[in-house]
Order: structure tokens, then C-alpha cells, then sequence
């Protein structure tokens, strides 16, 4: 069985005192609703790997807090097994969103309950829970 692992930020914004996420639509079969996320690429590390996705699927450069971070791993149709690495990434200000048209076919910002309605996946929906619990606590 192989690993493939994977890396990305849970990109959020503040916005009249309520965090809103950043969820992207795959151009994938499932159109499934996600992060900004993808494969490490050669020796890549985990942070250069959400790095380059970020600016690759939104035109974005954020910078990522490395202090806090969410994981899951899960086994694919094809054998394989993923693990995923989600950091987190503010917008401090309003920038505009260029998607990369092979992979992505939308994008839109959610408060929690919305994002949390909209993501495709259970894990990732745990892994939201996590950030949303990380980020909000007083």
C-alpha cells in the first residue's frame, strides 16, 4: 500500500466580527467541496506543499501559522492510503481570487455552519471542528 501525502491550509477571513472559511469546489467527478490542499511534490515539505497549493488553486500567498495544525489519514478506493495536514492561513485583507480552471470549478466563504454544511467529507468536517474550536476560543 502507498502513502500519498498531502498538505493545505484552512484559509479564513474575518469579516464584521464573524471567521468565514474559504471552501473550493474540485473539478473532480464528485464535485466535492474542500480546502486548498494537494500532493507533496518531490521533497517537498508539508509548509512549502500548502504553500504552493494555496497560490496554485487561488493566486493567493498567505501566511501560513504553523503553530497549530489538524490531521487526518484514510484509506482510498485505489489501496492507497492518505494522510492529510491542514494548517491554518488568515486573509488580512480582502484580495481577489483567481482559481486554477483545471481543478477548481468554484470557491466561496462560509461562516462555520455554512462551511460546515457544504464540505463534501466527514473528516472534514471534524477537521473544521477543530480549526473553528482553535480559532474561537476566547
Amino acid at each position: 500500500m502507498a502513502i500519498e501525502k498531502t498538505a493545505g491550509a484552512v484559509v479564513y477571513r474575518n469579516n464584521d466580527q464573524e471567521i468565514e472559511y474559504l471552501l473550493l469546489q474540485s473539478t473532480n467527478e464528485g464535485n466535492f467541496w474542500g480546502f486548498p490542499k494537494g500532493h507533496v511534490e518531490g521533497d517537498e515539505t508539508l509548509l512549502e506543499t500548502a504553500q504552493r497549493e494555496i497560490k496554485e488553486e487561488t493566486s493567493l500567498v498567505l501566511p501560513i501559522d504553523t503553530s497549530f495544525s489538524v490531521y487526518t489519514e484514510y484509506d482510498l478506493p485505489n489501496g492507497n492510503r492518505k494522510q492529510m495536514t491542514l494548517y491554518t492561513a488568515a486573509l488580512p485583507k480582502d484580495k481577489d481570487l483567481h482559481l486554477q480552471a483545471e481543478e477548481i470549478k468554484n470557491a466561496g466563504w462560509f461562516n462555520y455552519q455554512d462551511a460546515r454544511q457544504r464540505l463534501t467529507y466527514d473528516n472534514l468536517k471534524e477537521l473544521l471542528d477543530q480549526v473553528n474550536a482553535h480559532l474561537t476560543q476566547a
